[in-house]
């Protein structure tokens, strides 16, 4: 695990308290789909840390007989009870619980994060090994950052799976299980780009009532996500460049094709520029959501 902890209590998992799961064969492919079947939220992480740590030191062949499959629904617990993110539990963070609702929802975040990230090592074949390098990193870290939130809820008498969540980041995977350039510009690029908007001010708020435990996961979560929407900038363009495409205007027109035009300011534009996005794709995504948010007027209006 990681040497970083910024304060006493983030890491309490130990590697003996949950030993590496077993992942069969010495195919990248068959053992990133083996752990994205584990169900059990712990042996998730550890198995995920465990596939990076076995790629950098000995390598895995490329090679497989298999073709990926369609996964309707990655290795996940019975709990938490997924419904429509209209029904998911508000949160607020001026009381103990609120936080650990608050808390409850990030881990949700971070454990299909781990899901995301096997799945697109296990999905996206004849990519360079960087590519591989790169994502079972991030399958890696999002482990990390559950199991920082996993510990805070044990701590505070809560644990993964006691409130409902919803399914939306799967449900994108699904959407974008057929081509690798449409699933790097719209998972990392859009999906996990708004955490890096909103989380800066979470953290802030935080801090204002003395949640400092958490408020530090969060900052480490933040710094390391930059990293992973960098990377999705990373192989966006590649993939823009293999096909001979524009990226500016490729990421509009996906945004456009299956966001319907629409993405949520405002845009924290430090932490995204560093995730990668130029200052012209800061500009498009200003225009695109202040078109929205007058629309949303308008509704408002007429309601």
């Amino acid at each position: 695990m990681h040497d970083k902890s910024p304060q006493r209590g983030l890491f309490l998992y130990c590697a003996d308290k949950i030993p590496p799961m077993s992942v069969p064969a010495e195919n990248l492919f068959d053992s990133a789909y083996c752990c994205l079947l584990i169900t059990d939220p712990l042996a998730k992480a550890s198995a995920a840390a465990d596939l990076y740590k076995r790629w950098m030191q000995t390598g895995l062949s490329l090679d497989s007989s298999s073709m990926p499959v369609r996964t309707d629904q990655p290795g996940r617990p019975d709990r938490p009870e997924l419904v429509h993110p209209r029904k998911v539990p508000k949160r607020s963070f001026n009381s103990p619980q609120g936080r650990v609702r608050f808390a409850h929802a990030v881990a949700h975040i971070e454990f299909n994060a781990i899901n995301l990230a096997l799945d697109a090592v296990y999905r996206f074949r004849n990519m360079p090994d960087d590519y591989y390098t790169d994502w079972l990193r991030v399958a890696s870290e999002e482990s990390s950052h559950f199991l920082m939130l996993n510990s805070y809820l044990e701590e505070n008498g809560s644990y993964y799976g006691e409130f409902s969540a919803h399914n939306g980041l799967w449900e994108m995977a699904l959407k974008t299980d057929t081509d690798v350039l449409v699933r790097m510009a719209l998972v990392p690029r859009v999906l996990e780009a708004r955490g890096l908007d909103v989380t800066p001010g979470m953290i802030v708020k935080l801090k204002a009532v003395a949640a400092n435990e958490l408020a530090a996961i969060l900052e480490v979560i933040h710094q390391e996500e930059i990293g992973h929407v960098l990377i999705g900038t990373r192989w966006f363009n590649y993939c823009c460049e293999q096909r001979g495409l524009p990226p500016r205007q490729t990421f509009m027109e996906l945004l456009k094709k299956h966001m319907k035009g629409s993405v949520h300011g405002p845009f924290d534009e430090l932490s995204r520029t560093r995730a990668g996005f130029t200052r012209e794709e800061m500009l498009d995504l200003a225009n695109l959501s202040n078109n929205r948010n007058i629309l949303d007027n308008n509704e408002n209006t007429i309601a």
